[in-house]
């Protein structure tokens, strides 16, 4: 089914995009062209995406974050070799 007349661009696209890390409609866009000419498609993108099930966005989140940066495990140091 087509989520973008505009673009001819499929639900099977946008999730293959999706999937290869693309987790906002402004990622979809620049992956496809998707929601860039009348926006009408936007919403549909929006619910395909989903919210909050992309792991690229946490792993984002802890990087930018410098309180989960803080409790992150470290690893201990490995002893020196004599």
């Amino acid at each position: 089914m087509y989520v973008c007349s505009c673009f001819g661009v499929t639900e099977q696209q946008v999730k293959q995009h999706a999937e290869a890390g693309a987790c906002t409609p402004r990622q979809i866009a620049s992956a496809c062209k998707a929601g860039t000419d009348c926006g009408g498609c936007v919403r549909r993108i929006q619910a395909l995406l989903g919210r909050g099930e992309c792991p690229r966005r946490e792993l984002l989140e802890r990087r930018t974050d410098p309180l989960a940066a803080a409790v992150a495990p470290v690893a201990p140091a490995l002893p020196e070799a004599a």
